[in-house]
């Protein structure tokens, strides 16, 4: 190996590199808190995906819960780390 390609070896190791988890996580990340959701439902007698004249308390706060769960999920698995 001779001097320029050890150079350049060496400043593209350097370069810190930006890498995402990518959807694979995020996809990984929602399932989980799709889980925990159908968890909720069941807890409070209901079953997840059903459609419901009135939605009950329970389930707004288990809905709330759901979407902080996708929107942690969407901060940590889709931001680029260094």
């Amino acid at each position: 190996m001779n001097f320029k390609s050890l150079a350049l070896l060496l400043t593209a190791a350097a370069v810190p590199q930006v890498v995402v988890a990518g959807p694979l996580a995020y996809g990984i990340c929602q399932t989980g808190c799709n889980g925990l959701a159908v968890a909720c439902y069941a807890g409070a007698g209901f079953t997840f995906g059903v459609a419901l004249p009135a939605v009950p308390p329970v389930l707004m706060a288990c809905n709330v819960g759901l979407g902080g769960c996708m929107a942690a999920c969407a901060a940590i698995a889709l931001a680029p780390t260094l």
